[in-house]
């Protein structure tokens, strides 16, 4: 599978750009353990054009995680052709724009997955940032905005036509949000148009490897996007299994890169999100507490003791 020169190799598993998740150490975790394509945080294109210093930072990106793509989300088409100027500079390997965010803070607002009520927009501005990069530009969007709206086999069509060089599709109306299941039979058949030619990526409800290999045999997707199964996770993509120790060691490498990265009181705050969702404490009775006192740690010292705790206790599990 390739998105313009890159070439993915056979299916390849990406990581989905996530708000506050999708950070720069995370994507470099992710990508040691398998991830063939990580994307940053989305990026409001309004505020990179006003040169908000904080999403400006977010395009940060490093030649130890490519390929990299940057998301960038908006609803003003002049805005979203500056943007992808700005990041063009960064040289991502591919700019993607994001139809299909569904919180009410961004779709509301007629962006993300709000263009799916405005299609001739969503359609210009695709069609102008195309003509304004050199960069590969691909795009992020759902199945329809509701269930009696379920657009994406016409709408494939039109956004290939206005020169995009993939389309990743989750497998969900925006009314949907996050819950029900993903449906991928119509990412299917989107895939299976005869008249689309550039690579079809699905997305939704892939929460091991198993499934992704399935959703390549069933559906024939070029490739599969991977989103929350990655919290607090990022060895997710690796084919070879860890054992408790590896992971733990991990989770203490992604809090020691986030107290770094940016300082101590943050980089906790930042990792704490990982801590919770990580599938490794979910064997560990009476977690609650542990948990709490995790999210009270206030310094690097106290959490990584709290940890230590936890793998203690997991290897003892383990090897019992």
């Amino acid at each position: 599978m390739k998105i313009g020169m890159t070439d993915f190799g056979e299916r390849p598993l990406f990581l989905a750009p996530m708000e506050d998740v999708t950070d720069i150490g995370f994507r470099k975790l992710c990508k040691r353990f398998g991830a063939a394509m990580v994307y940053t945080e989305f990026v409001s294109a309004e505020a990179l054009v006003r040169d908000v210093k904080t999403t400006v930072a977010k395009l940060t990106i490093s030649d130890e995680e490519r390929p990299v793509g940057i998301q960038i989300y908006g609803r003003d088409k002049e805005a979203m052709v500056e943007a992808a100027r700005i990041v063009e500079q960064m040289n991502p390997d591919v700019i993607d724009l994001n139809f299909g965010c569904p919180v009410k803070k961004v779709a509301g607002k007629g962006a993300g997955a709000g263009m799916l009520r405005n299609i001739p927009l969503m359609l210009d501005i695709t069609r102008e940032v195309v003509k304004a990069v050199n960069v590969p530009v691909t795009v992020k969007t759902r199945l329809g905005w509701d269930c009696n709206n379920l657009i994406i086999t016409e709408l494939a069509e039109q956004l290939q036509d206005c020169g995009i060089q993939a389309l990743t599709i989750h497998g969900r109306t925006r009314s949907q949000m996050y819950t029900g299941d993903a449906d991928w039979t119509l990412i299917g058949e989107v895939k299976n148009n005869p008249y689309i030619q550039i690579p079809i990526i699905g997305n939704g409800d892939i929460k091991s490897l198993q499934q992704a290999d399935e959703a390549f045999d069933r559906y024939g997707v070029d490739a599969v996007m991977v989103g929350r199964a990655t919290f607090g996770c990022p060895w997710f993509f690796s084919r070879k299994e860890l054992t408790i120790d590896e992971k733990m060691d991990v989770l203490e490498e992604q809090l020691c890169i986030n107290v770094e990265r940016i300082d101590e009181r943050r980089g906790i705050l930042h990792t704490r999100r990982h801590l919770a969702a990580t599938p490794l404490f979910k064997g560990i009775p009476n977690f609650r507490q542990t948990r709490i006192a995790m999210l009270r740690a206030e310094t690097t010292a106290d959490l990584l003791a709290i940890l230590e705790e936890c793998r203690q206790y997991l290897i003892r599990q383990e090897q019992s």
